[in-house]
């Protein structure tokens, strides 16, 4: 009995021994071998795996279009942009005006009557010209001209004749469609003479010059083509008059390119 609780006694001290090495070695294998603990919330699925990324060519960039703002140095002289730049239009501003068009064909037709002391004439003309405009509102030119003549007197046959001539013209437009107008004319003409011993008419020809001035209106169709009406006052209405008095042309104006 006594071995046996000698035996006991000796054991716990052992075990009282050993205790504090058995810790410690626990304790040194806990803090090597810890494991990692999920931190998700509960019932959350793992993150997914993340794809590699895949290689996108960049988009191709285009060619911005000139700068018409920016003159460039091989451009051609443009005399309506000096500065070789367009400016913007600001609201309000008009539009700048079309470029001008110098050449234009101007052909008229004229009638005319006068009648005295029991003399009548009607004349009619055809006289077509070129113009040229020096800015917007004036413009001149040369032409030629045809005008064809009837006289008639009392109780005598009547007298038909023909002339032909070289004349210029000038207008010069006064308020938006009302025009100044102004010809000068040099004519290899057919007119009246009398013969006083034997009282009668006859004709002959020779050079007459014809001033004339009115005013007249226009009537525009397009861009480029016009009629006129023009009202024109005769300075030479004497036997040598080739028109009559006053003297109405009926006109149309083409722009040449």
């Amino acid at each position: 009995m006594k071995r046996l609780l000698f035996l006991m006694l000796i054991g716990g001290a052992g075990l009282v021994g050993l205790a504090p090495t058995v810790s410690a070695q626990t304790t040194d294998t806990t803090r090597t071998v810890k494991p990692q603990l999920n931190t998700a919330p509960p019932g959350s699925a793992p993150p997914p795996p993340t794809a590699p990324p895949v290689y996108q060519p960049a988009p191709a960039t285009p060619t911005p279009a000139p700068d018409r703002n920016v003159p460039a140095a091989n451009d051609p002289y443009d005399p309506n942009r000096p500065s070789g730049m367009d400016l913007p239009q600001r609201p309000g501003v008009a539009a700048p005006a079309p470029p001008l068009r110098r050449y234009f064909l101007y052909t008229n037709f004229g009638l005319g009557f006068n009648s005295y002391n029991g003399y009548s004439q009607f004349s009619g003309s055809l006289a077509p010209a070129i113009g040229y405009r020096f800015s917007e509102r004036f413009a001149a030119g040369p032409g030629i001209s045809y005008a064809f003549n009837s006289y008639s007197f009392s109780g005598l046959p009547t007298i038909k004749t023909n002339s032909i001539g070289l004349k210029a013209f000038a207008q010069f437009i006064a308020y938006k469609e009302f025009f100044l107008h102004a010809e000068y004319e040099v004519t290899n003409a057919e007119t009246l003479g009398i013969d006083y011993t034997t009282n009668t008419v006859y004709t002959f020809k020779h050079t007459v010059r014809t001033p004339l001035a009115g005013a007249g209106y226009r009537t525009r169709f397009s861009d480029r083509a016009a009629a006129d009406i023009v009202v024109l006052y005769n300075f030479n209405d004497g036997f040598d008059d080739i028109y009559g008095q006053p003297v109405i042309r009926f006109s149309f104006l083409f722009d040449l390119k």
